[in-house]
This record gives C-alpha cells, structure tokens and sequence, in this order.
C-alpha cells in the first residue's frame, strides 16, 4: 500500500520503521524538509518528501504533528490521494503544555479529531494518540497471542476505520472500535485508555469508564 505520513517525530519515525518493515510503500515528510531525513530513509527505505508530495497517490496518509500546527498544512493537502484515501490523525489537544487555546474544542465542544477534520476538509480516524513511540517497536506480537496490546480507533468512515484496523494488525496489535468522532473523547488526553497498555478486554473496559469533562491539565 502506499501511505504517507506527514511528521516525523517519535510517533511519525517509529510507524515509518513499522509500516516499510510490514512491507508498504511510505513516502515521509516534515516541517524542515526530505534534506533532513536522509537517516531515516536510509535505515527504513521510506522516501524522503516535502509535505505537499508525502499523501500523493497515497491510500492512507498519517498525520502525525502538534495540533496547533494542523491549520497551516497545505489547504489541498489531498487533493493528489488516492481516491478514498484514509487519513489517520494521531493528535492530542495539550493547550497548556503545547498548543494554546483552540476556542472550536474549548467553547464549542468540538473533541480533537472532530477539529482536525474540519482543518483537512477530510475525515479521519483517530488512533495512535494514546501509543507511546516505543511500543511500536517493542511490543507487537503475532494475531491471536494472548495478551496483545490493543489500541482504540474512532472514525465515522466505515471503510477507512477497516482499513486502519487492519494496518494495524499488520503491525502487530489489536484494535477496539471507539465508536465515531464525536465519541473520540473517550481517548483523548487523561481518560483510562490514554497511554493504556492493555489488551482488548481491558481496552474496551477502560473505554467504558471514560468521562466526556476534560482533565484540568488539558485544558485551555
């Protein structure tokens, strides 16, 4: 498949080295430019872009850069992706730590990929946001192993919900289907499944218990 993924931080680095190993064709991009991610290239075999370039053709994009930064992407970001392509939103809403006061999530109520999505002009499913980098490399394991670590995925998108659920089974876990975006609060920042290295059973339970009042840390 080819996927590419926009930001190369921890989570945007690991899931090159995951997704060139599962055997997919990544393009991979950041803010300084592809001059800077010839290492990376070289150890996975990603092929270093510009922003604009990293979703062309692509079947899945991965978005994967502070949330203040989402609105100044490219307005026609996808215009060049496949068609139905798949965008996964990896983002976290840290207005005292990082980002500032986003009034649409603050005020209106909007949850964090909601507010993403708006900025794209595309749906997205949300998942990734709770993985710590590390695990990606760690902690996979083969389907069916007891005990895999299950990562939440909400999306309104039937079919790129799927789709994403399956990559990430390729890379090594389960998945539990948060439900759509409007429900994705139930991942966000200081809820149980936050940061969770659970499997299914204790991935759905946590889940369940979430609370839709936001943390005080994390908020604006």
């Amino acid at each position: 498949m080819k996927i590419g993924i926009i930001g190369a931080g921890h989570i945007g680095g690991n899931l090159t080295r995951r997704l060139t190993a599962a055997g997919h064709d990544v393009s991979v991009a950041n803010s300084r430019g592809p001059e800077t991610l010839g290492e990376l290239a070289e150890e996975t075999g990603a092929t270093p872009v510009t922003v604009a370039e990293a979703p062309r053709d692509a079947e899945l994009v991965i978005v994967t850069i502070p949330l203040k930064n989402v609105p100044a992407l490219p307005k026609d970001l996808l215009a060049h992706a496949a068609p139905g392509v798949a965008v996964i939103d990896t983002n976290n809403y840290y207005p005292q730590q990082r980002d500032g006061r986003i009034a649409a999530i603050e005020d209106e109520g909007l949850t964090e990929s909601r507010w993403v999505a708006q900025q794209l002009g595309h749906t997205v499913v949300k998942a990734f946001n709770g993985t710590y980098a590390v695990d990606l490399l760690e902690r996979p394991l083969p389907a069916g192993t007891p005990g895999r670590q299950a990562l939440p995925v909400a999306g309104d998108d039937a079919d790129a919900k799927k789709l994403v659920r399956d990559v990430i089974d390729q890379i090594g876990f389960d998945t539990v289907d948060s439900g759509g975006l409007d429900d994705s609060w139930r991942q966000q920042p200081g809820t149980p499944v936050y940061g969770l290295r659970g499997d299914v059973a204790a991935v759905t339970k946590a889940l369940a218990e979430a609370s839709p009042e936001r943390a005080p840390d994390f908020r604006g």
